[in-house]
């Protein structure tokens, strides 16, 4: 170890200048600022109707929009009114281990800044001790022979980078951004989870009242064969109106098989949701008239969308990661400043090691780019340009959020006047099926009429179910378009990441 060159009232003078100048030092590069949102006042074309239509079908209750976001619950499913759906999305949220990925990944991001910031931010101190056994020739001193002897070193050693231009501050801001980046994708994955869950139990729902329709339609066909089938062993009927009364009936049980697939197959998924395999999950089952219709349906102002969906902030943060980058690229333009120091001790003996005289040195080092073959500027422009392309998907995340919500909002308008529509079909081709089938036993009308009332009451009473399960599923849409009220204070995604870390 060698002496300082520099006497200490000299090497404290440079330290505080080089202090001063990081500290006074200018962050080079773009300061990030939040996008501007977009200035459309409604989400759609049109105004939107201020309620819904109604019908007294199940499903058929008036929905009402309201503004504000502050009407979204966190936990919006509960207006569903259903506690086995609740309790399924608690489930869900334990034990999905896609969401575990996502806490995780968050996790790693954050620790990711701690490191960079002891490294970028606080000087790096390190210890050593080393020991050595030295042979040395006497003829140097003026006598003959060689020396044996023991050598001990004992030193701390302090190495700091002034941010002077605060390309350190830049790759924290950068790293920051990329924390960010993650906790919105946790959010967007907590957001997606809920909302699988309720849509597939929704569908599990409408195939369960569909097989049972499908069912009923099934025995009333089969009891409508056995009547035929008395009628032309007596001679009141032909064999053509039994023949064509049994294909009815087996076209019906054909369609059994598939919704039954269906069926097992939305409920292996509800397993898979939750965390479990399909063979051991106590999935409960899930019937239309269990849920309730959520009447009162928050919808934002346009401009607060960007705040509250996941998405568009995990892209706004990849964008502020972008323009802390070009800070990253243009503070490597400048100059570096470098400070060491360095104390200790040397002995040919190990208990007189820390008796003799200290050793010590300080320096300064100035590193100042000057030909790199255009490799520094091609590295500005590459993350310039990488900040255009992080700034052109936030705003096709923005115009696909906005399509998105104005989709869903036309869609429940749509599907409010569909379960009318379809809520009075189902009701007239029952009643014209029971008038059908009076006038058939009178022999007032054909049997082929018969068949064409009952094929179109057994249509409208299916289109109904699935009209009553798209309400419901575009209802939780909309729930999920607006964001899914992740940003309500003590929202349940973030205090289950914060459970999992602590």
């Amino acid at each position: 170890m060698t002496r300082g060159l520099i006497n200490v009232s000299t090497s404290r003078r440079v330290l505080l200048v080089l202090a001063a100048v990081a500290l006074s030092g200018c962050m080079v590069g773009p300061d990030f600022r939040e996008p501007d949102a977009p200035r459309a006042t409604r989400f759609t074309e049109r105004p939107l109707e201020p309620e819904t239509v109604s019908s007294p079908t199940a499903a058929g209750a008036k929905q009402r929009f309201v503004s504000g976001a502050e009407n979204l619950p966190e936990q919006w499913w509960s207006l569903y009114r259903s506690e086995p759906l609740d309790a399924l999305i608690r489930q869900g949220l334990a034990e999905n281990p896609t969401l575990a990925v996502a806490q995780a990944t968050l996790r790693k991001a954050q620790e990711n800044l701690n490191a960079q910031t002891g490294a970028l931010l606080y000087p790096g101190v390190d210890a050593n001790l080393s020991a050595s056994r030295e042979k040395v020739s006497n003829a140097s001193f003026g006598a003959p022979g060689t020396s044996l002897f023991n050598l001990y070193n004992a030193s701390v050693t302090v190495s700091y980078t002034l941010d002077a231009f605060g390309g350190s501050r830049r790759e924290l801001e950068s790293v920051q951004a990329q924390v960010d980046f993650q906790r919105y994708q946790l959010q967007g994955a907590y957001l997606t989870l809920t909302g699988n869950i309720v849509t597939t139990a929704i569908r599990e729902a409408a195939i369960r009242a569909q097989i049972q329709s499908t069912r009923e339609i099934l025995a009333a066909e089969d009891d409508q064969v056995s009547r035929v089938k008395r009628q032309f062993e007596l001679g009141g009927a032909s064999r053509l109106e039994l023949i064509a009364q049994q294909a009815q009936s087996a076209q019906t049980a054909a369609t059994l098989p598939p919704l039954e697939s269906q069926l097992a197959a939305a409920r292996h998924q509800l397993a898979a949701l939750i965390g479990q395999v399909p063979s051991e999950a106590a999935v409960p089952e899930f019937n239309l008239d269990s849920l309730h219709l959520p009447e009162d349906i928050p919808v934002s102002l346009p401009s607060e969308l960007v705040r509250q969906r996941p998405d568009i902030q995990a892209a706004e943060a990849l964008l502020h990661q972008a323009s802390a980058d070009i800070g990253v690229a243009t503070a490597n333009l400048y100059p570096q400043i470098t400070l060491n120091g360095a104390f200790g001790a040397q002995s040919n003996q190990l208990h007189s090691l820390f008796a003799g005289p200290s050793l010590w040195s300080i320096g300064a080092g100035l590193l100042q780019p000057l030909f790199h073959g255009g490799q520094l500027q091609a590295e500005r422009r590459a993350a310039i340009a990488a900040y255009d392309a992080a700034d052109g998907v936030y705003r096709d995340t923005v115009l696909q959020a906005f399509r998105n919500v104005a989709d869903v909002l036309r869609a429940l308008e749509a599907d409010a006047r569909t379960v009318k529509a379809q809520g009075e079909a189902e009701a007239l081709a029952r009643n014209t099926l029971e008038l059908t089938r009076r006038q058939y036993q009178l022999g007032g009308t054909s049997y082929v009429a018969l068949l064409v009332a009952q094929r179109q009451f057994d249509t409208a009473r299916l289109g109904l179910i699935l009209a009553q399960a798209t309400r419901y599923a575009d209802t939780a849409a909309l729930f999920q378009a607006l964001g899914g009220g992740w940003w309500r204070a003590d929202s349940a995604a973030t205090a289950l990441q914060s459970s999992k870390v602590n």
